[in-house]
């Protein structure tokens, strides 16, 4: 579990933290004028294309745009995989681990009481049965009244008075 950090003292420490940014992405990529540490021969730009199904690049200029920006993007990924992270724990999921965040997530007996109410204890193990729910009021009242329609009254043929006909669209007999 991570320990909590203190609060800011005070908003305006919180404002003054946050008008200014701490850390870019552009301090990870390689200087625009510096050349690149490693180069990508074009064999190996035009076989990671075949791999990904892209069409090869129509110029040498794309091609050298794009061995440019695969450079750029192995330089990036070197930078962060040269970041020491011993003695960190992975982050196994995105939540709230504070403490509050934790008791937030908890289902206690409380919240367990009305599904705990439909269930019965059966059997030599006591294993627990849920029992169907009564239906509510208003669902009764709703089940009423669909069970008292007519459904014969909007058909225009019936069959033995209790069944209606439906003819398709073939010749009418």
């Amino acid at each position: 579990m991570r320990a909590e950090q203190p609060p800011p003292a005070s908003a305006a420490d919180l404002a003054s933290l946050l008008s200014q940014p701490t850390w870019s992405v552009r301090s990870l990529l390689p200087p625009s004028t510096s050349e690149p540490s490693t180069t990508v021969p074009p064999k190996t730009l035009h076989h990671l294309l075949r791999l990904s199904a892209l069409p090869p690049p129509r110029t040498p200029d794309e091609e050298s745009q794009m061995l440019a920006t695969l450079s750029s993007q192995l330089h990036f990924v070197r930078a962060i995989q040269s970041v020491d992270t011993a003695g960190i724990e992975p982050l196994r999921v995105i939540r709230d681990e504070t403490a509050q965040g934790l008791s937030e997530q908890i289902i206690g007996l409380e919240e367990m009481r009305d599904t705990l109410m439909f269930e019965d204890m059966v059997g030599q193990a006591r294993r627990p049965r849920r029992r169907p729910r009564l239906p509510t009021q208003s669902l009764t009242h709703t089940l009423d009244q669909e069970e008292g329609w007519d459904v014969l009254a909007g058909a225009k043929e019936t069959a033995g008075g209790r069944y209606f006909v439906v003819r398709s669209g073939g010749t009418d007999s």
